[in-house]
């Protein structure tokens, strides 16, 4: 896969210039038209990593790579991306219009946690539909972005900061509320909390990353400083799941990504994921998805 674009890349990418407040410590914040990069001015958008954060608005059809997932924008959607979660979009010739902003974590730092949005989780949505109500909502937002960007008020990025809290809930709210189902504050919800910022902190795979070193429950408690068993209640509790079970489904979702989009082989990825022989990594994923490696492979 190709190396994680940062924002200095994606800048000399799109502009071919660099803002001079990149390096501010307030972190970095800005908002576009999605206008001159779609339709006849579309350019190839190449599969991988950002290192930052970016929620669009896309006005026509177009579909998105996500990882292992793939999204048809039928009409028109609202998109978000996170620093962890390699994609690609594809017909951006048929898209007409749209907006987007992007902003790095420091941007909300002492601010609350994008991470603890599903929007902005591995396994959250990541895309959704609009109706033109919904458009037209989404675009007075992005309207007073833009406002407050072009504005000299000193407080302006703590106005912007809300806008894109506005967004996020926005999007949340179009989700059943079974999805948010708000748990107490207790610490089997923390437990399972830091177990997944663990599992999730060893990936994406990529070519300069190391093994995968932690991979089992009795690993993850003994990273946690608990006994398993605390872990494994916790984990049931507030995921639904074992331990076991997320961290089977978060490895089988990267052997996914890396089977689709990386050059290795079969050897290479079962390595980089933990497995001592190809044939146990053979055997995990056959059980998971009924196909061998080289089959999925094979079939994209």
């Amino acid at each position: 896969m190709n190396k994680i674009e940062s924002l200095k890349d994606f800048y000399q990418r799109k502009f071919n210039w660099m803002p001079g407040n990149l390096g501010n410590e307030i972190g970095h914040f800005n908002v576009f038209q999605l206008d001159p990069y779609v339709g006849q001015g579309a350019q190839p958008v190449p599969y991988k990593r950002r290192d930052f954060y970016k929620i669009m608005l896309v006005l026509g059809q177009g579909r998105v790579h996500y990882a292992d997932r793939v999204f048809e924008v039928k009409k028109q959607a609202l998109t978000f991306s996170n620093p962890w979660i390699p994609y690609k979009w594809e017909n951006t010739d048929q898209i007409d219009s749209g907006v987007f902003c992007i902003f790095n974590a420091y941007f909300f730092h002492q601010y609350g946690d994008l991470n603890q949005y599903s929007v902005f989780q591995p396994t959250g949505e990541h895309l959704f539909e609009l109706s033109d109500d919904q458009v037209r909502t989404v675009t007075s937002i992005y309207d007073r972005m833009f406002v407050e960007m072009d504005s000299d008020y000193i407080h302006k990025y703590d106005v912007v900061r809300n806008l894109v809290f506005d967004i996020i809930h926005f999007a949340m709210k179009m989700q059943p509320s079974a999805t948010f189902e708000r748990q107490s504050n207790n610490a089997a919800q923390r437990i399972s909390m830091l177990f997944t910022e663990l599992l999730e902190r060893q990936f994406p795979i990529e070519e300069n990353h190391p093994q995968l070193q932690i991979r089992s429950a009795a690993d993850f408690a003994r990273q946690l400083n608990i006994h398993v068993n605390h872990l494994n209640r916790a984990v049931r509790e507030t995921i639904g799941q074992t331990t076991t079970q997320v961290i089977a489904a978060r490895i089988l979702h990267e052997a996914k990504v890396l089977l689709r989009h990386s050059t290795w082989n079969i050897s290479e990825v079962a390595y980089a994921l933990g497995f001592s022989e190809v044939t146990h990594f053979n055997n995990f994923f056959k059980k998971h998805t009924e196909m061998s490696p080289t089959q999925f492979r094979q079939s994209y």
